[in-house]
């Protein structure tokens, strides 16, 4: 199973049919983010084969050259309020300094995968493409690397992101969750969760390589 096997299997599906033409038409009268090219980003750039670490988000940031296809990740130097909190949790947590760049390819490309649940939005209306049918599609991706990857570590930020916990088998991987790293809830558990040394204390006990989470290198 691959990515590509994946998402042709959804491609033949009615919700995904409905879901693309919702999406044309929205283009016809909206800047849909990210561009068409960079949607599928989180797919591409870590294979399901070397999914070691899945980060939930929600849907794409809806500024101009913001969203790039990766959750959280921003493809310029102004961070968006909750990437700057993740950095503040990530800097405590590793004992690392703050981060010149908001991109998080980095990370996709060690195991990460930066998913968001909804993959589009239009241009300054967030969650404008919700409840269309991405996160059927996502929530099929989650089941997919839930049956066939092992010892994955599902970090999941926020009520939305731990509904999630009931489709992921805890007995061969690890869930870690805390509160959203939003303005509006990370003093009420995000501070101090240390997600990033947990994640690899875990990657390092089940034998595989820890990510290297320092953006700086």
């Amino acid at each position: 199973m691959t990515w590509h096997d994946f998402i042709k299997a959804e491609e033949k599906k009615n919700y995904y049919k409905k879901l693309m033409s919702f999406i044309k038409d929205e283009e016809r009268n909206h800047i849909v983010l990210p561009p068409v090219e960079k949607r599928l980003s989180a797919f591409d750039l870590t294979p399901l084969k070397d999914v070691k670490v899945v980060i939930l988000g929600q849907d794409p940031y809806h500024g101009i050259n913001q969203a790039h296809g990766l959750a959280f990740s921003v493809n310029n130097d102004k961070y968006p309020p909750s990437l700057k909190n993740i950095f503040k949790e990530l800097a405590d947590d590793l004992d690392l300094s703050y981060p010149h760049t908001g991109n998080l390819t980095k990370w996709a490309k060690q195991g990460v995968l930066l998913l968001n649940t909804i993959l589009t939005v239009n241009i300054h209306e967030p969650l404008s493409h919700q409840k269309k049918g991405w996160e059927t599609f996502t929530l099929e991706a989650i089941k997919t690397i839930n049956e066939h990857c092992d010892f994955v570590v599902f970090i999941l930020w926020g009520s939305k992101a731990k509904k999630y916990q009931q489709y992921i088998n805890t007995n061969k991987h690890q869930v870690i969750t805390s509160a959203h790293p939003s303005p509006l809830s990370s003093y009420r558990g995000f501070f101090g969760s240390k997600p990033f040394s947990k994640t690899n204390q875990y990657l390092i006990k089940e034998g595989l390589k820890p990510i290297d989470w320092d953006l700086n290198k």
